[in-house]
């Protein structure tokens, strides 16, 4: 727990956990990854999700340089998975289906 002035931060390892102190401390708002938000909303009618995002992650990977070959690999390794299924069948296991998925790279 983090106070600023009249404000409370309050973690919570989880979206889930962060859910549940919201009805169980009353807390005003939770902010966590839409999707677990959006399909605990759909079963508790006391939650909405609001539309829109406070905040963008743009994730990246990173390689020391010279390690361009290591690099290249990768990048081949995750456009292979994606185009063999893998990683939609894992956003449909996840129930994320409306997670993006970066496009594929020409230039590794």
């Amino acid at each position: 727990m983090r106070r600023r002035g009249r404000n409370t931060s309050v973690f919570a390892p989880t979206s889930q956990v962060a859910l549940e102190l919201l009805l169980r401390d009353r807390l005003e708002v939770v902010a966590s990854v839409r999707q677990p938000l959006e399909l605990y909303a759909r079963d508790h009618a006391v939650v909405r999700a609001f539309p829109g995002r406070f905040i963008a992650i743009k994730q990246a990977i990173a390689a020391p340089r010279g390690r361009d070959e290591a690099l290249a690999h990768l990048v081949r390794f995750i456009e292979e998975m994606e185009a063999s299924g893998f990683v939609a069948a894992a956003r449909a296991r996840s129930g994320q289906h409306d997670a993006a998925v970066a496009p594929n790279s020409d230039n590794p």
